[in-house]
């Protein structure tokens, strides 16, 4: 039996393939193909394998004590099963309309809307017109205005499918790979955006920016953040770290470390920010008696503690506007 698994990893090798095997907790092992899959992928799926959109790799999962498929793989690949690949398909499944076939109903809607895009003034397309323009650069040759419908129901808004998770967004069947990068390249050209308008000048006199910058970074994020924006004598941020990440509903923040960074950086004042995933930003009384301890040890040590900022989908709260600073 390991001469034929052996025999079977040879001729995946010699298809240009690559071959990892993962071992799981639970002791099944995770078989991860990748190389040049696209002729073989309909054999790869006709074997029993899975694409990941995410890892972009073929996947095969072998339970514990029982024999690794790749002897199964590689006659799937040789048998002539997956041989017969149709011209014109990708992993996401578009199909170029040949010269005689009956247009589309979509059939130029994408120039249309990039027309109406550049002469609108800015906000002038609804979210789901905005979302498909986005689309288009990832997803070739489809209509995407019905994906465009989905992702806003599933994730509610425009800025929760830039945030979303890129295993949620590969639930889509039509989401490639190439979206969930461009996704994640646009949010972190936006928060660039936000965090270089709010540090432009003393942070204090940018209040409004600062709370734009964090609703951006952090308002829909699955897990609590808590977040150190560090400031010099004149509060201008110095500068910007996530410190502890932690689950849907508590973040561990130890006062020692706040001030210990603060120290390396020689930051003269602190804001603290953290996230509520629930979308309620009122603060808890974990959050209230964490925050007095990180004053208290600060101002021991000349540091200021500004504000403590909780941020959620709902809003925001501010332990200074609620004078519990």
């Amino acid at each position: 039996m390991a001469e034929n698994q052996a025999s079977g990893l040879e001729t995946l090798q010699k298809a240009g393939l690559k071959v990892a095997e993962l071992v799981q907790p639970d002791h099944s092992v995770l078989y991860r193909i990748t190389g040049n899959t696209h002729p073989h992928r309909h054999g790869l799926r006709a074997a029993g394998g899975s694409w990941n959109k995410v890892k972009q790799c073929w996947e095969f999962t072998c339970p514990p004590d029982v024999d690794s498929p790749l002897a199964h793989i590689a006659t799937t690949l040789t048998d002539g099963d997956g041989s017969h690949n149709p011209p014109g398909l990708s992993e996401g499944g578009s199909v170029a309309i040949s010269g005689g076939a009956e247009k589309p109903h979509y059939h130029g809607h994408r120039g249309r809307l990039r027309e109406r895009f550049m002469e609108s003034a800015e906000g002038g397309l609804p979210d789901y017109e905005l979302l498909e323009l986005l689309l288009f650069f990832s997803i070739p040759r489809i209509d995407v205005k019905p994906l465009a419908k989905d992702l806003l129901a599933r994730f509610g808004g425009l800025s929760s499918v830039l945030a979303a998770d890129p295993e949620r967004l590969a639930e889509f069947e039509q989401v490639t790979h190439q979206t969930i990068v461009h996704f994640r390249a646009l949010r972190e050209a936006a928060l660039r955006l936000a965090r270089d308008k709010a540090s432009e000048g003393p942070v204090l006199d940018s209040w409004d920016n600062l709370l734009d910058y964090c609703r951006a970074a952090m308002a829909h994020s699955g897990i609590e953040e808590f977040r150190l924006l560090f400031l010099d004598r004149k509060n201008h941020l110095i500068a910007d770290e996530v410190q502890q990440k932690g689950t849907v509903d508590h973040t561990p923040v130890y006062p020692r470390e706040v001030i210990k960074r603060a120290l390396e950086l020689n930051a003269s004042a602190l804001i603290m920010v953290h996230n509520h995933p629930s979308g309620d930003p009122t603060p808890s009384a974990g959050d209230i008696e964490m925050t007095e301890k990180v004053k208290e040890a600060a101002e021991n040590l000349g540091i200021a503690l500004h504000d403590h900022l909780v941020i959620g989908r709902d809003g925001h709260a501010s332990f200074k506007d609620m004078g519990l600073l």
